[in-house]
């Protein structure tokens, strides 16, 4: 079967997502291993985890606190890369039958890969857009992963270059494109302000376990509602990670 003009404009689409988000792995392997992890474990890390958001957390964590807080830095990470289940919901009537599909599926369920799909207007299309992004990110975010993990070990302390922001910069990325509502920007002020006060008094991690768990109530009861006006006016549209899978 001949693949139409809206197939091809999202095979291009997906591409052009999947290098783009792919490059940022060099940062997750260089900061990898400048938390203590060697080079496999990092490239294991990839292979396994593959959420960039919660990549990024579990390093930060334990570059800020060590083995000791290994559990905070799993916590972090398992917060993050729990919205992945939303989108395996949106995704289900996609990606197509059979329980080995559906278990390749739930591995590249991420930001990208529901984006790319979501942005076209019919059933192949939307397939299309969801396997050849997430396949794409995939193949090159473990690859990306290794150069970086090479090059974190050869530079030796990243600090030096200024690369131990990289997991702060992550998620500032992160975030920003979701802050155009005011009731998502009330969230982040209020996650922020409770990790701050908490960060001098609490170990490594528990700061942004806590901050979650303030940012779901105040996401939760929608005080503000969608850009201000009256709670439930609108749909909130899925809004891809820029620079890292998730």
């Amino acid at each position: 079967m001949s693949e139409t003009p809206p197939t091809r404009a999202a095979a291009r689409a997906a591409v052009a997502v999947g290098v783009a988000t792919a490059a940022y792995g060099i940062s997750f392997g260089a900061l990898a291993v400048a938390a203590g992890l060697d080079v496999w474990q990092t490239c294991f890390l990839s292979l396994v985890m593959f959420t960039g958001g919660s990549q990024f957390a579990l390093v930060g964590v334990l570059a800020a606190g060590g083995l000791a807080a290994g559990p905070s830095a799993v916590a972090s990470a398992a917060l993050l890369g729990s919205r992945n289940v939303f989108y395996a919901l949106r995704m289900s009537p996609v990606i197509g039958s059979g329980w080995f599909t559906r278990v390749a599926a739930a591995h590249l369920t991420i930001d990208e890969s529901v984006a790319v799909s979501t942005a076209q207007s019919a059933p192949r299309p939307q397939r299309v857009g969801f396997w050849v992004t997430g396949l794409v990110v995939f193949v090159g975010w473990n690859i990306t992963t290794l150069i970086g993990a090479l090059i974190g070990n050869l530079i030796g302390d990243v600090s030096a270059y200024g690369l131990d922001a990289g997991a702060a910069a992550a998620f500032l990325g992160l975030l920003w494109p979701r802050l155009k509502q005011l009731q998502a920007q009330a969230v982040a002020v209020a996650a922020g302000v409770v990790a701050a006060l908490l960060t001098p008094v609490l170990a490594p991690g528990l700061p942004v376990i806590v901050a979650a768990g303030v940012a779901v109530v105040v996401g939760l009861t929608n005080w503000l509602g969608p850009h201000g006006g009256p709670a439930g006016s609108e749909t909130a549209e899925i809004t891809p990670i820029e620079g890292m899978p998730s």
